[in-house]
Order: C-alpha cells, then structure tokens, then sequence
C-alpha cells in the first residue's frame, strides 16, 4: 500500500526477508495497515524424524519381509533395490523356495534393526 491506501506490488529489493512471526501487538494475518499477509510455512505437514534416523520403520521393514520376502518388499520397502530384486529371482528361480531368505530377513531386521539405503538406521 502507498501513502494514498492504493495497492501497488513489491518492489524487489534484491534481498530476501522472511516474516515468521508477526510483529508484537499485531495479529497473525495483518500488518499495520490492517492488509493481510501470509507468513511462511515454517513446518511441513509430516512429522519430521531426529537427524541421523531414518524416516522408514522397522517395524514395517520386519513385517514386509517376514509376509511377502518372496518379492522383497521389506528390502523394497527400505531402498535396498538390488538385493530386493537378487531376492526376487533367487525366489523365481528355486520355486519360491528362496523366499526363506526374505523371511529370515524379515526377523533378522526386526530383531537387530536394520538400516535404510542412506545407511541411517531405522527408527523404532
């Protein structure tokens, strides 16, 4: 807003400023001139995870590869692409009688944790 109450766009300034919280003795929403403004999302919809945890779970891990370690879903599931797919075609090639690994697996990664394709471990 000007001097006169009319609107006119931003001016860029070549610097950035972000408002997180609004200035004391206003309202969330207004500035002083009574327009409203958005402030910045400061947090993402998702439950964030402590640094260094992974966001999967071992839980989901375990059960995924004790039920359906056959197709490699618990390896799927954590980003370990390429020993979910040896998983896959050992299981295709013996008659699914290679899918003891995934489901050995399952318990292993449900008993000692395991960790996701960064190398973070999996959350509890």
């Amino acid at each position: 807003m000007d001097r006169a109450g009319r609107w006119r766009p931003p001016q860029p300034s070549g610097q950035c400023s972000v408002n997180i919280l609004p200035p004391s003795g206003r309202r969330c929403g207004q500035d002083g001139s009574g327009s409203l403004w958005c402030p910045l999302m400061t947090t993402p919809p998702y439950q964030q995870y402590p640094q260094g945890v992974s966001d999967k779970s071992k839980v989901v891990a375990g059960i995924l590869g004790i039920l359906l370690g056959s197709f490699g879903a618990g390896r799927f599931y954590t980003g370990h692409t390429k020993i979910a797919v040896a998983q896959l075609l050992v299981s295709l090639f013996t008659c699914f009688i290679g899918g003891i690994w995934g489901f050995i697996d399952g318990i292993l990664i449900l008993v000692n944790g395991g960790t996701d394709a960064q190398g973070r471990p999996l959350r509890d």
